[in-house]
């Protein structure tokens, strides 16, 4: 089992932590759990938000994972604090609201070069951002942005998976 200093932390951040950041930790942790290294990595979520610290995912939420085969049931939403600058090795914020938030709130040079939007390692975003907030929508919201984050985290993990195997 690694070191605690041998582990990489990566924190994903939306706006109440029910919606975009819970799918992006799942899916990002079971590519690490796939790959075998999910030792070597450790994932978790916050919002920039404190209205629904305490709860689980939104219903749709875990309705959309499950679709997909993946188990949200375990979260439970909470507020980020500049304290998670110094327990995590890379920020992602799903859109560039929770960027600027984050960069507001970052204490040194150091916490912003920590901060990245998901999007931004996906090739196939084909140049956006901003993954949309499905909380004002239905279920096809959800599997879409759900479809979006998969894909992201998918390019994510494939960019540290080098890292990750020395």
């Amino acid at each position: 089992m690694p070191e605690p200093d041998d582990v990489f932390r990566v924190l994903f951040v939306c706006t109440g932590n029910i919606c975009r950041s819970p799918m992006a930790d799942v899916v990002f942790r079971w590519f690490a759990d796939q790959a075998g290294l999910g030792e070597r990595v450790a994932s978790s979520s916050a919002g920039t938000g404190e209205w629904h610290v305490g709860e689980r995912a939104d219903s749709r939420t875990l309705e959309a994972l499950a679709r997909r085969g993946f188990d949200g049931t375990r979260h439970r939403a909470r507020q980020f604090t500049r304290d998670d600058f110094d327990r995590n090795d890379l920020v992602i914020a799903l859109d560039r609201s929770h960027e600027r938030i984050l960069s507001e709130w970052a204490r040194s040079p150091a916490d912003v070069d920590k901060l990245a939007l998901l999007l931004s390692f996906d090739a196939r975003a084909d140049g956006a951002l901003d993954v949309p907030d499905p909380y004002y929508g239905g279920p096809a919201m959800f599997d879409e942005v759900l479809g979006m984050i998969e894909s992201a985290s998918r390019a994510l993990f494939r960019q540290l998976e080098p890292a990750l195997r020395r």
